[in-house]
């Protein structure tokens, strides 16, 4: 039903209690209703939640507008008023009811009312519906008194009105012939209304008659919610586990064994009987066989898939997958990074099969380390590879998270040697093509992929990012003619994202998308008020090497330009030629009695009281400190550099506090090699009142810095699947 069908039903149904009402308007049911000393005090509670609910539309007057459709707040003030007035009357002048009978409807009534008041400002009862929540509450008393089930008039209305009448009214209607059943029919109106919720709901509701339908549906929708709800030791897992069903038999007997983890990803295969646990036990223990009858599988299930066969705890194979990539494999690797040998320090991935190096590395982007990519898992890989073409290899993994795999070949500059490696060559072209098409189709991370892909591309491979830019072009113009919202915004985005990589296409990415830009920063953005000095604030460290770096951080300022001012928590450097900029260090104090701490709540408080807000902020720490760095940025940051070991994975935690930041970060290991030339370009061009263009800019850092590593330093313009979230999340109108 569209919105203005349930629009002209709302209204239908008001009209209706509205011609019920009129006939009465004649009498006000209230004005001399006079109920005796005893009763006075129940009916005043309902006359309480009455006004309680005319002003709980913001307003305390006589009239209750809830909605911007002025027909709708008619019929529901006259609701508010009229209909519960005339129900009070009725209840009142019931001769057919005692004294405590009419107590408790009055008591009931205003449950009602303090249920929908406390409830339709979140959203959890329908506004439209107090009509005939009021109705039904009423014709449940009649039932009530006349002795019979009300369980029909519950199984008529929708959740949320069904426990307005219900919920708190317990004492109400407990005693009716069809109050058991109408509390099971809000259990299954619940269950169907919040899918992925039924277990929780079921826990306190075991005695439903269709508890086992219930959990067969809820089972085959998420194997993973039955298998940690089945493992627990309850009256639920118990009711569980007793269910005949081949799926919740296999998940509940994993759930209860020590191993049910290793077992689970397989489940599947198991219930199809192509699997059995023996067959897991036999592998679980050696982490490369595992690893292996896990890929095995998922390729499997991949097939299905393409098939529109989704497998059975499809989602949780995957995840094991990735666990085992990052913890067994690329943990080793990653940390023997210092040892020369690629014989001692890729052993443990020597005995995985090109398609599972493959999964090694496409699970863990983010976190395998560039020497680890480029020196063991690519070239091992390749190897390895059907003929050692690239193309073959993709199609033995039938192209599974091949756009993941081509970002990061693209970010580890090894493209363009995949590329030359395919049989047929033309392949290449083509899967470039897929590479940026039919986006709209998929789940946003593929967007992210193909946005964190080109700014490596355009630097390393010039004609093939000029063949990505057409084909995002031409599905964008494929997009505007399915007029697909979606593809719009995905196609439009990374036009805009590509073309601003060439600053002669004069792209402004703040005006078209209200982002900062992604490939420069203005001098005036880095300068208070757009034309002050320019703050900046430095992070260190009261261990030793902090105490190291802090000395040889002040050296680097040399007394010609820049001037130094000592104070009890910290130092304070200035500009003497020049834009004027200020930097102000934390002393790195010692940690063990929180000196150091002490010293940066200082100079925060000192920066606040003065109103000065830092524009570029250093972090010089391990990589234990960066949590502590980035509570204190504030959102005015517009650089960060973070120069511990995997800064890069902290982009998300920066962002949360300065949105507008650009960062630069290692994935890697952060080197003092590398942080100290890159800081001294960065004061030099701010103090000459430069715009930090990044990619001259690295490319003028990138011959100073003769350091291994320094490749897994990523530059701002590098993160575009950062800005593609922030822009696309803007444009779609999700903030």
């Amino acid at each position: 039903m569209d919105s203005r069908s349930k629009k002209y039903l709302v209204f239908f149904i008001c009209f209706l209690f509205s011609v019920c009402l009129q006939a009465q308007d004649s009498i006000d049911p209230v004005a001399g209703l006079k109920p005796p000393k005893n009763r006075e005090l129940f009916h005043d509670y309902v006359d309480r939640q009455q006004k309680e609910l005319l002003k709980s539309d913001g307003k305390a007057d006589n009239e209750f507008r809830p909605s911007a459709d002025d027909q709708i707040n008619y019929f529901l003030t006259r609701a508010v008023t009229k209909q519960v007035d005339w129900i009070q009357y009725r209840i009142e002048k019931d001769s057919a009811l005692n004294d405590q009978m009419k107590k408790k409807y009055l008591r009931g009534l205003e449950n009602v009312l303090k249920y929908y008041g406390a409830n339709w400002r979140r959203g959890e009862v329908t506004v439209t519906e107090l009509p005939a929540i009021l109705d039904a509450y009423e014709k449940a008393m009649r039932r009530d008194i006349d002795g019979k089930p009300f369980d029909d008039i519950i199984n008529q209305l929708s959740y949320s009105s069904g426990m307005a009448v219900m919920s708190l009214n317990n004492q109400t209607f407990e005693k009716n012939p069809g109050y058991k059943t109408a509390q099971h029919i809000l259990v299954r109106k619940y269950c169907t209304l919040y899918p992925d919720k039924v277990f929780l709901k079921l826990r306190d509701n075991t005695d439903v008659p269709f508890f086992d339908s219930l959990v067969k549906v809820a089972a085959y929708r998420s194997p993973s919610q039955l298998y940690d709800f089945a493992a627990a030791s309850n009256k639920l897992a118990y009711s569980i586990r007793r269910i005949d069903d081949p799926l919740i038999k296999a998940v509940s007997q994993m759930a209860t064994s020590n191993s049910g983890r290793w077992y689970f990803p397989f489940l599947d295969n198991i219930v199809k009987g192509k699997m059995t646990i023996g067959e897991i036990d036999e592998v679980k223990d050696d982490s490369v066989k595992y690893f292996r009858l896990l890929v095995k599988t998922h390729l499997e299930y991949v097939d299905r898939a393409i098939n529109k066969d989704t497998a059975f705890g499809y989602q949780a194979l995957e995840k094991q997958i990735e666990k085992k990539a990052r913890e067994v494999f690329v943990a080793t690797i990653n940390a023997l990074h210092e040892i020369d040998d690629p014989k001692v320090r890729f052993r443990i991935i020597q005995p995985l099969t090109a398609e599972e190096l493959y999964y090694v590395a496409v699970t863990t982007d983010g976190e395998i380390y560039t020497s680890s990519f480029v020196k063991g898992v690519y070239p091992l890989m390749m190897s390895k590879a059907p003929g050692q073409h690239g193309d073959s290899l993709l199609m033995n993994l039938r192209f599974d998270k091949y756009r993941k795999f081509i970002k990061m070949a693209a970010g580890y500059n090894t493209l363009s040697n995949f590329f030359s490696s395919f049989a047929d060559k033309s392949n290449s072209k083509k899967l470039m093509q897929a590479f940026v098409g039919r986006l709209e189709q998929g789940s946003l991370e593929d967007g992210v992929d193909v946005a964190d892909s080109y700014a490596s591309i355009y630097e390393t491979i010039p004609p093939l990012a000029a063949e990505m830019l057409n084909n995002v072009q031409a599905n964008y113009q494929r997009n505007v003619k399915a007029n697909d919202k979606k593809g719009i915004v995905i196609y439009n985005l990374l036009n805009k994202l590509f073309l601003s990589a060439d600053t002669n296409n004069h792209i402004d990415l703040s005006k078209e998308f209200g982002i900062p830009p992604v490939y420069n920063v203005p001098f005036n953005a880095l300068a208070q008020n757009g034309n002050g000095p320019v703050i900046m604030q430095v992070f260190f460290y009261g261990d030793k090497d902090g105490q190291g770096i802090f000395k040889g951080f002040q050296n680097m300022f040399d007394s010609k330009n820049w001037k130094i001012t000592n104070a009890p928590y910290w130092i304070n450097i200035t500009s003497v030629k020049g834009k004027p900029v200020s930097i102000y260090a934390n002393k790195p104090l010692p940690e063990e009695t929180g000196e150091d701490e002490k010293a940066q709540q200082a100079l925060d408080s000192f920066l606040l009281k003065n109103n000065l807000h830092p524009t570029v902020v250093i972090h010089r720490g391990h990589s234990y400190y960066a949590p502590y760095t980035i509570d204190q940025i504030q959102p005015s940051a517009k650089i960060v550099f973070m120069g511990s070991c995997g800064g890069y994975h902290l982009i998300h935690d920066i962002l949360q506090n300065a949105p507008d930041a650009h960062i630069i970060a290692s994935k890697q290991i952060g080197k003092t090699a590398i942080n100290r030339p890159f800081f001294a370009q960065l004061m030099e061009d701010v103090r000459q009142g430069r715009d930090i263009d990044w990619i001259p800019f690295w490319q003028e850092l990138n011959k100073k810095v003769n350091v291994e590593g320094f490749e897994d330093y990523i530059p701002p313009y590098k993160n575009l699947g950062a800005i593609f979230i922030k822009a696309y999340t803007k444009q779609m109108g999700e903030e």
